[in-house]
């Protein structure tokens, strides 16, 4: 088996900001959308299916803790909560908080314009105030 590294475009369109247990918690590097991407820390893993009962649980657990964080760290109107995988095999969800009115709303963020880099103050400060929701 090998050892867990994170898909080369995983690693190219978002950053690490913490690991919760299961997972690597990332944030998308786009600020149109407080966006981020849970990968479970398991080698060649494509399908929820392909991991252990257990590792499924512990899944959907930190799923809904990172939903939850987001959503209080947010105010957002809606959480969506996806694992497509046509593209990147590698088992990955994404968390995406969603508003009316933002970046192509009500419509999906995949493939909707180019992405805009976060300004690091608004990148610190939103990570922060995630971070304080995912710990409380």
């Amino acid at each position: 088996m090998n050892p867990f590294e994170a898909d080369e475009r995983l690693v190219r369109d978002s950053e690490v900001l913490t690991r919760i247990g299961l997972c690597e918690l990332r944030l998308m590097k786009d600020a149109r959308w407080p966006w981020l991407v849970l990968v479970p820390q398991r080698a060649d893993v494509c399908e929820i299916f392909d991991l252990t009962p257990l590792d499924q649980t512990m899944l959907t657990f930190e799923i809904n803790l990172v939903a939850d964080a987001l959503k209080r760290a947010t105010g957002a109107t809606k959480i969506n909560v996806g694992a497509l995988g046509n593209i990147v095999r590698q088992l990955h969800v994404h968390v995406i908080a969603r508003n009316e009115g933002d970046p192509n709303w009500p419509g999906p963020v995949w493939g909707f314009g180019s992405a805009e880099a976060w300004d690091e103050k608004n990148k610190a400060t939103f990570t922060a105030k995630l971070l304080e929701h995912l710990s409380s």
